[in-house]
């Protein structure tokens, strides 16, 4: 490939700065047009790596503007993460909660994952009524949606009901499509590529 003459470079930069001037005109446009502040709800579901760990990420977003946060994990708990030892190191700003006892196909037993779900739907109550609470993550509820643990009408009920300037991430797959319509924001996290299909098991500060 030749080197391109000073002219020729100069011709491309222009372009790039005519195409980046249309570009921001019209994000600056839509910038303005959005000037509601309300709390949100964030589904963070699919198959795919990285639903949690988004949470979390706002978590510790939220943290650096102050804001209080209440976490609560459905499901997990059986072994504790290295985001909850992490977080419990704030106990001035994050009230953290892992209220599961593992991974259904451990447990094996129905009626103590609903029991254990039910009593984590309770924390997480607390939170959505409590508007000194900035942002609520709603670790793997989900799951406990998906195999009807919760009642779904209640838990959106619930969430409906929150204060005004509350922000709620839910996560975990296969939320349910009642969710993601009374949502502000879904993603549906897919698999492209996953080391454990290589044979590579999960490692502390990656999957736990």
């Amino acid at each position: 490939m030749s080197t391109p003459s000073t002219e020729e470079r100069d011709a491309i930069n222009e372009r790039h700065r005519v195409r980046m001037a249309r570009k921001k005109a019209i994000i600056d446009a839509n910038i303005a047009a959005a000037d509601k502040s309300i709390g949100i709800i964030i589904v963070n579901s699919g198959n795919g790596k990285g639903k949690s760990s988004s949470g979390l990420g706002m978590v510790m977003r939220a943290m650096g503007h102050d804001m209080q946060v209440g976490v609560v994990q459905f499901i997990k708990g059986a072994l504790q993460t290295g985001e909850e030892k992490f977080l419990r190191r704030f106990p001035d700003t994050v009230q953290f909660h892992a209220m599961g006892e593992g991974y259904t196909w451990n447990t094996q037993d129905r009626e103590r994952d609903i029991e254990k779900a039910r009593l984590a739907w309770q924390q997480a109550r607390q939170f959505l009524r409590d508007p000194s609470i900035g942002l609520v993550l709603l670790d793997e509820l989900n799951i406990a949606l998906k195999y009807q643990y919760l009642e779904l009408d209640v838990v959106i009920a619930d969430l409906l009901a929150r204060p005004s300037m509350q922000h709620v991430v839910i996560t975990g797959r296969g939320a349910p499509q009642e969710l993601i319509d009374i949502a502000d924001t879904v993603t549906e996290m897919a698999v492209v590529k996953h080391a454990y299909a290589a044979g590579i098991g999960a490692q502390a500060g990656i999957e736990w």
